[in-house]
């Protein structure tokens, strides 16, 4: 039965002009993506987001504006009946420097991804002019990083 997946993912640039990227080895596959994940039921968006923060990054954040929400047809990369409506938050910590990040992409130990079943993340920081589309794996974030540039861009007056 096809089903509607909906995800939450947090857009968090901290005071160095970094953005804070999640790092997973996931069934087989290496992904970057932007902290966040499933929404579950009877949770609304925003507190699912903070959850999400808190679960993958022990960080307190407050969930701000709306960034951006699907607005394309696009099918689960882990299963072909489920289709993937992403919605994305701006949000902010009061202090990021506690946040436990690896400097490498994909910097995990033999043993984390030994097990093609399972499951590992870091998460890590990319400096905003490093950052592009292909800095992310999956086609929504790749969307969203190109409006998110175009948004920093159009917001500096450049």
């Amino acid at each position: 039965m096809a089903l509607f997946n909906v995800r939450v993912y947090g857009i968090l640039i901290d005071d160095q002009n970094r953005l804070l990227v999640s790092d997973e080895f996931i069934r087989g596959n290496y992904i970057t993506k932007l902290p966040g994940g499933g929404l579950e039921i009877g949770e609304g968006t925003r507190d699912g987001l903070a959850r999400e923060f808190m679960e993958e990054a022990n960080l307190e954040v407050r969930v701000g504006d709306h960034f951006y929400t699907t607005d394309f047809f696009q099918i689960s990369a882990f299963n072909n009946t489920d289709q993937i409506i992403s919605i994305y938050y701006f949000v902010h910590a009061k202090e990021t420097s506690t946040v436990i990040a690896k400097e490498k992409a994909f910097d995990f130990l033999p043993e984390q991804v030994a097990n093609i079943k399972g499951t590992a993340e870091h998460l890590r920081w990319v400096p905003l002019n490093e950052l592009s589309d292909a800095t992310m794996t999956l086609p929504i974030d790749k969307v969203a990083i190109k409006l998110l540039l175009n948004f920093l861009l159009n917001s500096h007056g450049r």
